[in-house]
């Protein structure tokens, strides 16, 4: 027989979980939802979680080393070279309202986004999420058209529950695109010169600009040189290399 103090507890208990359930959106609860590809630090597929279990701080942080998966950021130029950004909705379950790269996700655990040769899957997984955010259709974005440049590992916090520990694969585009935006996932969007996310990034905190982790890291180390290269990124593939970013 449960006491009533006990059952006080457990009714309390189940509030919290359901108002803690409640602040998610429910289109975002169920991509929760999605099993992402779980690797080891050297990027080597070790099983499947679920995108909640994958994004919550107390299996990211665990005494193990922490829950680590697969994922991957695309940066897609126009023919004028310009960078398409895109802030993140507000109902996003982490970095919401942030201002980051084209598009940024993870392939799941599913055969065609698995496949290792190539990085085929991960171009796939790259491909339906475009569609998916931006409403860019698979014939303007062909899988030839995405190049994989390397890898970067990092770990960063949302906030007191959620956070990312990737390894990211770095995927340029250069295509003209049509955009139509999913609002539950993409709340703004625009194209930026060189010189312009150079000041977006360097005046961010001033104007309460928020950025998000992966994105302020990558711009930091690599990106400026690979966008000079942009004609010729062959020269700036390092496919060997998973710069660790933690």
């Amino acid at each position: 027989m449960i006491s009533s103090v006990r059952l006080h507890l457990l009714r309390r208990a189940r509030g919290l979980v359901m108002a803690s359930s409640a602040r998610i959106d429910p289109t975002q609860e169920t991509y929760l939802k999605e099993e992402c590809i779980l690797v080891d630090d050297d990027d080597r597929p070790i099983g499947s979680a679920s995108k909640r279990r994958c994004h919550l701080l107390t299996n990211i942080q665990n005494e193990r080393g922490g829950m680590l998966h697969r994922a991957f950021s695309v940066f897609l130029f126009n023919r004028r070279s310009e960078l398409l950004l895109q802030k993140r909705s507000d109902v996003k379950v982490t970095f919401p309202g942030f201002w980051t790269n084209t598009c940024c996700s993870h392939p799941l655990h599913v055969e065609p986004e698995m496949v290792e040769s190539e990085q085929l899957g991960v171009r796939k997984a790259a491909q339906r999420k475009l569609k998916h955010e931006l409403g860019i259709s698979e014939e303007q974005v062909p899988l030839d058209s995405i190049e994989y440049l390397t890898r970067i590992h990092y770990k960063a916090p949302s906030d007191d529950q959620w956070g990312e520990h990737e390894i990211d694969y770095i995927l340029f585009v250069q295509q003209e695109v049509d955009i139509h935006a999913d609002p539950n996932e993409v709340s703004d969007y625009k194209y930026v010169s060189v010189d312009q996310l150079k000041e977006m990034i360097s005046t961010a905190e001033s104007k309460g600009v928020r950025i998000t982790p992966w994105f302020k890291l990558i711009s930091d180390s690599f990106l400026y040189k690979w966008w000079e290269n942009l004609a010729s990124l062959q020269s700036q593939k390092n496919h060997q290399t998973i710069h660790r970013m933690l």
